[in-house]
């Protein structure tokens, strides 16, 4: 029996020659999708990679509540500017260099953390201006141009003197190495790289505002519906999407279970949709209030 798929994309589609198993794994498995928010903050991510050095570099903070996405497109700026080997020159170059702040934060665990992303190897006796030095060293042999640092609002862990230090750390690579520096964290994160005021200044702001009931976020879950290997559209009421939204509370990682969750039973229910009367059934699997409490 042929089955009409020009609701779907190219890859999703070509899923559905295959067994059930197969297509509830890829619904499962992590997959990007270019959302307009997202693709904004990419491009503005992008510019930072092409911009020249100089003094005072640009820099970017992206801030959002867990689970709108930060990491997810850390890791695509991250992978869209992979490390490449020169083999003429014998040279490494890696423009963007990602880590994640230590969650108890400090000058020493922050340059360890930094050597060990740099695959360096580290003295136990190492003092920090060493280790300060060694990382200088290799991030200006690698042409690291932009530094991006996930979880940043981890700074905020630390004493207000550990606090201080770390910042002035980034503020002191920023400079000495004229490089760009991208931050994501929570919306705590602005408090802490407002703890420098010279640092703070550099930053461009860019919030991952929770989803609302507007043509955005119909666009989202149109998207996810469109990427979602089923045999037949899902052809959702207004209704739908206000219930989507009042459970998941506008949070991305939130939409996309819920309608991962439903297209997986309409795998197995046989009924290849997802149905407005099956979204007003839907209860979540625990209580997310307490989970994250």
């Amino acid at each position: 029996m042929s089955t009409e798929i020009s609701h779907l994309t190219v890859t999703p589609a070509e899923l559905l020659s295959g067994a059930d198993n197969q297509r509830v794994r890829a619904i499962r498995s992590r997959r990007w999708l270019i959302y307009p928010r997202a693709k904004q903050v990419l491009e503005r991510l992008n510019l930072l990679v092409d911009h020249p050095r100089g003094t005072r570099m640009p820099s970017l903070a992206i801030y959002g509540d867990s689970g709108m996405g930060k990491t997810m497109i850390m890791k695509r700026f991250r992978d869209q500017h992979p490390p490449t080997f020169n083999p003429v020159t014998g040279k490494l170059k890696t423009p963007v260099l990602a880590m994640e702040m230590t969650s108890r934060p400090g000058e020493r665990r922050f340059y360890a953390e930094l050597l060990t992303l740099l695959g360096a190897p580290q003295r136990p006796r190492a003092d920090i201006a060493q280790m300060e030095q060694a990382a200088l060293r290799i991030m200006e042999a690698i042409g690291v141009q932009v530094l991006v640092i996930d979880e940043v609002h981890n700074i905020l862990a630390g004493t207000y003197r550990e606090q201080r230090i770390v910042l002035n750390t980034l503020r002191f690579l920023s400079n000495r190495l004229q490089i760009s520096l991208v931050c994501f964290g929570v919306n705590d994160a602005r408090e802490a790289i407002g703890g420098d005021v010279q640092l703070a200044r550099r930053f461009d702001q860019f919030t991952l505002s929770r989803w609302a009931a507007n043509e955005q976020f119909e666009m989202l879950v149109a998207l996810i519906l469109r990427n979602t290997p089923l045999r037949h559209p899902s052809v959702l009421t207004a209704k739908s999407l206000r219930r989507i939204l009042q459970v998941t509370e506008g949070i991305t990682a939130n939409i996309f279970h819920i309608v991962n969750s439903l297209a997986i039973e309409a795998i197995e229910s046989g009924r290849e949709r997802i149905t407005d009367e099956a979204i007003e059934k839907w209860e979540p699997e625990f209580d997310a209030d307490a989970a994250f409490a």
